[in-house]
């Protein structure tokens, strides 16, 4: 896929698992992937508890999709949502989906979209399900959509046992044989491998921000061969923490 075309991606939402009050986060997020081609958000609109969202609607040029509930107890809205991202997909027009939702119900529409060769963007609750999370090629939690601002993560955090493994693994799968690992793969294999990892779950914006606050990794900028002022970032394990 050539970087200078536009990514055009099929934002699907499932408004009864979804918060209206967060749209704008949430469509702001998405246009760091690519161009929202289609906004459509799913729900039985007759229903009272989705007055919410209609100010949102309106205001992102969300599309709604109207589906009764006409029985108790099972879920028409997902069932509808599937059915139109199974369209959009054969009409091949897209290059990805945003789907927004913490229901495991589209674990199973995430997977045959990425077995199309599509890209799969999730977003949900800390609450979702890992199934579902496992199924997209990226899942943001929707909680830290919420912080207006950076908030600095306490030494202890940041160097949790939980991260500790997840970059010390990284860095050893992408490093050459002088131990050093461009921050850059770094980030990429952990995205390949944990969908959900976001240095801001953390409580920084950038994983450049993160790095420089874990004890157990040595940083080293080193400057372009031109005339630039841009930097690589390399980052390697310290000596004593190799073995986690």
């Amino acid at each position: 896929m050539s970087e200078n075309r536009t990514i055009k991606l099929a934002v699907l939402i499932d408004a009864d698992n979804a918060q209206a009050s967060l749209i704008s986060e949430l469509l702001a997020e998405v246009a760091k992937f690519g161009t929202a081609s289609i906004k459509r958000a799913y729900g039985d609109w007759t229903n009272s508890h989705l007055k919410q969202w209609k100010e949102h609607l309106n205001k992102h040029a969300i599309q709604p999709m109207q589906q009764f509930s006409y029985t108790t107890g099972k879920n028409a809205t997902d069932a509808s949502l599937i059915i139109d991202a199974m369209d959009i997909l054969h009409e091949n027009s897209l290059d990805g989906f945003c789907l927004i939702s913490s229901d495991s119900d589209f674990t199973r529409l995430a997977t045959r979209i990425r077995e199309s060769g599509l890209i799969v963007y999730g977003f949900g609750e800390k609450k979702t399900p890992e199934a579902f999370i496992a199924a997209c090629d990226k899942f943001v939690f929707t909680e830290i959509l919420k912080e207006k601002k950076e908030v600095p993560v306490h030494k202890d955090e940041s160097n949790n046992v939980e991260l500790r493994p997840l970059i010390i693994s990284a860095i050893n799968a992408v490093s050459k044989d002088d131990g050093w690992a461009q921050l850059s793969n770094v980030g990429g294999y952990i995205n390949k491998n944990h969908p959900s990892f976001d240095s801001r779950n953390y409580g920084y914006d950038k994983l450049g921000k993160l790095i420089r606050n874990l004890n157990y990794i040595i940083v080293d900028e080193r400057e372009f061969n031109d005339d630039s002022n841009n930097v690589h970032i390399y980052i390697k394990i310290r000596e004593k923490y190799e073995r986690y």
